[in-house]
């Protein structure tokens, strides 16, 4: 894309067609799925996929000048809504109060069979 006043960080896997995260005006927009620091997908349990997402977040968001403190919006999709108490417990371990507003979404499914959760975090740069 040719905006001057938008930034894409590319993915770090070459054949993704998602930028890692875009940034304008100061907010950024990162989409995380559970990626090993390895590249590889957790299809784990609920806890170890949502700690690998998250962590894939905060290192996306670090990269792009940000952090999870800097983190306004959350939207977590579960592709099973009885995931969300051990999502959360996760959650806790990432963000601290004021806690980001955030909403849950079940979905009946995501990219990658097996995949349990994937969220989309808005955050503000610096």
């Amino acid at each position: 894309m040719a905006n001057q006043d938008i930034t894409f960080i590319p993915d770090p896997d070459a054949d993704s067609i998602s930028s890692d995260v875009a940034g304008f005006g100061g907010l950024l927009v990162s989409t995380q799925i559970p990626t090993r620091p390895d590249g590889s997908l957790e299809l784990g349990d609920i806890t170890l996929q949502s700690e690998c997402t998250l962590q894939a977040l905060k290192t996306a968001l670090e990269g792009a000048g940000s952090s999870m403190e800097r983190v306004l919006h959350l939207t977590i999709y579960l592709t099973d809504m009885a995931d969300r108490a051990a999502f959360n417990e996760v959650y806790q371990r990432f963000f601290a109060k004021p806690w980001p507003v955030r909403a849950a979404v079940g979905v009946a499914a995501l990219a990658v069979e097996g995949m349990r959760v994937e969220v989309t975090a808005m955050a503000a740069k610096g």
